[in-house]
């Protein structure tokens, strides 16, 4: 049996859920899907420049599991900038912690 995905705490929730290269039509593009943690550990490490272990505890989960958020997340993004792909922020397992709830 699998174990249950634990719910990962996010603190901030973006200003922006959809970000598009210019000059191309929404129905000629394809999209990448950014997951609310992957959002989340990619804000902390690389926007917040929190160390790894320090960003792990805030949002409740394990050092190797952050890590491959973050890894996740940095692949889905240099495909989206890369490949000229929208980059949609949805879903995913989370529980929203922060102070500015929509």
């Amino acid at each position: 049996m699998v174990r249950p995905r634990r719910c990962r705490h996010v603190h901030a929730e973006p200003n922006v859920l959809y970000f598009k290269p210019a000059g191309i039509r929404m129905k000629e593009l394809e999209e990448t899907i950014l997951t609310m943690e992957e959002f989340e550990a990619v804000r902390l490490k690389d926007f917040l420049g929190l160390e790894q272990e320090k960003a792990a505890q805030k949002m409740k989960i394990s050092q190797p599991t952050f890590h491959r958020l973050v890894l996740s997340a940095r692949q889905k993004i240099a495909d989206g900038i890369v490949n000229g792909k929208a980059i949609r922020i949805e879903g995913g397992n989370y529980r929203f912690i922060g102070r500015n709830k929509k």
